[in-house]
C-alpha cells in the first residue's frame, strides 16, 4: 500500500517537472537567434535542442506503470537541472535584452 502511495507521489512530481521541463522547452523556441547572441548565451539552437532533451528525459522519467518502481530519478534529475538552468539563467537574460530592444524602438 504504502509503495503504491510512493508511485502515485512520484507520477504526479514527474508530471509536474514535465510541466516544467516543457514550459522551458517553449521559451526557448521563443525568442529570435540574435537575442541569444545579445544576451551572451549560446545560440538559440544549442538550448532548444538541450531543453527538448531535457523535455524528453521528463517524459521517460514518468512512472508507466503504476509500480514500476523509481529506477528512472537520475532521468528526472538530469532534465529537471537543465530546464533550471535555462528558465534561471537564460530567459531573465533573454527577458532583458527584449525590454532593453522594445525601449529603443520608441
Amino acid at each position: 500500500m504504502i509503495a503504491l502511495i510512493q508511485t502515485w507521489i512520484f507520477l504526479a512530481l514527474a508530471l509536474a517537472l514535465l510541466a516544467v521541463e516543457i514550459w522551458a522547452f517553449v521559451n526557448a523556441l521563443r525568442f529570435r537567434p540574435d537575442a541569444y547572441t545579445a544576451a551572451g548565451k549560446r545560440s538559440k539552437t544549442f538550448w532548444a535542442v538541450l531543453t527538448g532533451v531535457a523535455m524528453l528525459l521528463g517524459f521517460l522519467s514518468i512512472p508507466y506503470p503504476v509500480g514500476r518502481g523509481s529506477g528512472s530519478m537520475l532521468l528526472t534529475l538530469a532534465g529537471i537541472v537543465i530546464a533550471g538552468v535555462f528558465l534561471a539563467d537564460v530567459l531573465p537574460a533573454l527577458k532583458q535584452v527584449m525590454r532593453r530592444a522594445q525601449g529603443n524602438r520608441w
